[in-house]
């Protein structure tokens, strides 16, 4: 199984930080924060790995190369250099299919850092893949920034009615949902809702440790929460 990390926006909230280092890269705990990811992704048996980039790209495949110091095989979706070029969550990923292939594929941000087991998806995918199900969502209890949250989950099926939780921006995909699509500019919801009222994605609910770093405060916060606590 593949997967696509989410890295070619410039982070508006993460700024001025962000306007001279690619959010990704920026650091906790001595790690940039898409290397956390890389490793859990490793970790898990998760070896071909698509990063899309756009602003600042120069930078990022400067520090990540081809991905042997970090025991994967990277491959970049370019959508262009600067930030205005990003094409967003779903033109990112209709953008990366030619390098994705058929098979069911894992799509994570390069903002969080969370301690959870790519493991966990493989089962998933392979629900996927047999056309049981088109998606599959990560779902987190709400953080304190985000106390409305974004989406229900009931017998395994991802909802739009309450209790609502917050999407974890973990998820497996079948490349089969955006073979039709028109490139361009586009996020991946509302879009997906769509298939949500078809029950057609499945979900889960999270209760490990999980970090959304949107600002140089939640840096901080995360910095230091992992230097108190390390993963295990």
């Amino acid at each position: 199984m593949k997967a696509l990390i989410f890295a070619a926006g410039r982070g508006e909230r993460m700024r001025p930080l962000s306007d001279v280092t690619p959010k990704p890269l920026l650091r906790v705990a001595g790690r940039a924060l898409i290397e956390w990811q890389i490793a859990r992704l490793a970790a898990a048996g998760v070896t071909e790995v698509v990063v899309n980039t756009a602003h600042l790209a120069v930078q990022l495949e400067a520090s990540l190369g081809v991905g042997r110091k970090h025991g994967v095989r990277i491959a970049y979706s370019r959508e262009g250099t600067r930030a205005e070029d990003a094409l967003e969550t779903l033109g990112g990923i209709i953008h990366a299919l030619p390098l994705l292939g058929d098979a069911p594929f894992i799509a994570i941000s390069g903002d969080i850092v969370a301690d959870y087991d790519y493991r966990a998806l493989a089962p998933r995918a392979q629900r996927i893949a047999q056309g049981e199900a088109d998606a599959h969502l990560v779902l987190v209890d709400n953080p304190s920034f985000h106390p409305q949250g974004d989406m229900g989950l009931r017998d395994g099926l991802i909802t739009r009615t309450p209790p609502l939780l917050t999407y974890a921006n973990i998820a497996v995909l079948a490349p089969r949902l955006f073979t039709f699509e028109p490139a361009g500019r586009r996020k991946l919801f509302p879009w997906l809702y769509a298939h949500v009222a078809a029950a057609r994605v499945t979900g889960e609910r999270f209760r490990g440790r999980w970090f959304n770093v949107g600002t140089p405060a939640d840096l901080d916060a995360v910095d230091a929460a992992l230097r108190a606590k390390p993963f295990a």
